[in-house]
């Protein structure tokens, strides 16, 4: 679960930010970790000690993205390289989208044919996107990310089969603190 951007448009530590009473890193490891249980990794970089703590106790693994600055796509390598020895895939999870269910996340999961090449991504309006389902063969590429950039382009990547499930309420992003208050419904 990725939690380590500075959170620039939004003013603050976004992943601090409080829906429903709970801060919203704390929200999107719980829903990954009523999936994924002890294999769960939190990837902070952005105010880490205070996030962690926001998050403890931490049911899996801690990674800490000394190049979260970059963006997105340095944190999804961190994470990537942290795992690829040990998994067969890796599913991206946001802390920014607090919409996101367990029951999707598991719809993610079961609907993977488990072959190394297929990717399951969550489908929503036009989009397809995060959370998303990586198997191993895009690994390599994962690794790889720099800058702002995720692993959006390996969704047209031939090489890979892309499977999307439909979810729409992914599509709700919390970017700014306008985001957060209309979905709060202030």
């Amino acid at each position: 679960m990725l939690a380590a951007g500075s959170a620039k448009r939004f003013g603050a530590s976004k992943q601090l930010a409080e829906f429903d009473g709970m801060p919203l890193a704390r929200r999107a490891l719980g829903v990954a970790a009523d999936v994924f249980g002890d294999r769960t990794m939190l990837v902070v970089g952005h105010d880490w000690q205070a996030v962690t703590r926001s998050c403890s106790p931490l049911p899996g693994f801690l990674v800490i993205n000394d190049f979260h600055a970059s963006g997105l796509g340095s944190s999804i390598a961190c994470a990537t390289k942290s795992v690829r020895h040990a998994a067969q895939a890796v599913v991206v999870i946001l802390a920014d989208q607090p919409l996101v269910s367990p029951e999707h996340l598991r719809n993610l999961r079961d609907n993977w044919s488990g072959a190394e090449n297929e990717i399951v991504a969550t489908g929503f309006g036009d989009t397809a996107g995060a959370p998303v389902l990586f198997a191993s063969s895009c690994f390599d590429d994962l690794a790889a990310l720099q800058g702002d950039k995720g692993g959006q382009h390996l969704l047209s990547d031939e090489r890979f089969t892309v499977r999307k499930i439909i979810f729409e309420p992914a599509s709700v992003d919390i970017d700014t603190q306008s985001d957060l208050d209309r979905l709060i419904g202030r």
